[in-house]
């Protein structure tokens, strides 16, 4: 894996599959960052833990690599509960719901990655089962059709989203926890590379750890995985640890810019500044213009653009920021006697 483009993606990719487990935090004392979702959720788990009861169903919302299915782990080990993993597009009719639901122990914790994308059928299923941890099974057709309620065990569900926006307002009104992942600052980063690395066995300067952390997205999985490909240009050089010049060779090498940008990053700023004047300019249009998937665009890009400073969402849409002007070399125009 090579191309800037996969490395940078906070979506998990075949070759994290292996490794993602290995680095994952096993209980929340040992989960970096997130320091109100960390604080607020310490307190429910305990609150649950001394009323014998489980834990209020959790919504996770935040952009893809932040840590939303690790907490989901964490809440069931904390919970002393086991945890079953699926994902909204797995569930395709309300049978195949029935049938995760059906087999849960007490206390277990069901774990629903992109559960926007559940249709309308399967959330209608779970309604009765968040609330009054109750089945509706339809039986027979027609005028003969009735209705059977199966009582199911107390349960928790952990549903996590990127899109938020898109969770219809009932499913969403069913979650009495609500969290938000944001991206994670350069120290924290630091903190998990460093751990990663003595997970991993790499031996890492702090240096080059906080470099590895400000080009990281804001997003431990790519931290993780920079990490990784930096550990192969290091040995290939023969060399016995990751230090600051082997990383930013790398990562030069790489296509990793000092911001953690790949080449879309720069295309999508220069087509707002160039193409559209710096903006408003609305989603649709730029990805047209790149040729590129809205949704990749709305989930994977512009999230952290926004966060980093470079982009600015405004209700016409749009504007490139004056960061994104002077990353790219680019003099901002004057507008109304200032400069932009």
């Amino acid at each position: 894996m090579t191309d800037s483009r996969e490395i940078l993606a906070g979506t998990a990719l075949e070759d994290d599959a292996a490794v993602e487990p290995k680095l994952r935090p096993q209980h929340l004392g040992e989960y970096v960052g997130q320091t109100k979702v960390r604080e607020n959720l310490s307190v429910f788990l305990a609150a649950a833990r001394n009323r014998g009861e489980p834990l209020d169903h959790v919504l996770l919302t935040g952009p893809p690599g932040l840590g939303k299915t690790t907490l989901a782990h964490i809440i069931a080990r904390e919970m002393s509960a086991g945890l079953r993993l699926t994902a909204g597009p797995m569930i395709a009719r309300a049978g195949d719901l029935a049938g995760i639901l059906t087999n849960l122990q007490p206390r277990d914790v069901l774990f629903v990655d992109e559960i926007h994308r559940l249709s309308p059928a399967v959330e209608e299923i779970l309604y009765p089962a968040m609330e009054d941890f109750r089945l509706d099974v339809l039986i027979g057709e027609g005028p003969m059709a009735r209705t059977m309620k199966v009582d199911l065990p107390p349960f928790t569900l952990v549903g996590a989203t990127t899109r938020p926006g898109l969770l219809s307002q009932p499913l969403h009104g069913r979650f009495g926890i609500t969290l938000r992942l944001d991206f994670y600052d350069v120290g924290a980063l630091s903190e998990i590379i460093a751990r990663s690395a003595r997970i991993l066995s790499i031996r890492i300067t702090p240096e080059a750890a906080r470099e590895i952390g400000a080009r990281s997205r804001g997003t431990p999985r790519i931290a993780n995985r920079l990490l990784r490909r930096l550990r192969d240009f290091a040995e290939v050089a023969g060399k016995d640890a990751i230090d600051l010049e082997t990383a930013r060779e790398a990562l030069a090498r790489l296509e990793v810019d000092e911001h953690g940008f790949d080449e879309l990053d720069r295309r999508i700023l220069g087509t707002i500044i160039e193409k559209f004047g710096g903006g408003p300019v609305g989603v649709g249009a730029i990805a047209a213009s790149l040729g590129e998937d809205r949704g990749t665009l709305e989930d994977l890009y512009e999230p952290y653009l926004l966060q980093a400073g470079f982009l600015q969402r405004t209700p016409r849409g749009r504007v490139a920021s004056p960061a994104a002007y002077r990353h790219l070399g680019i003099v901002a125009p004057r507008r109304d006697g200032e400069l932009f």
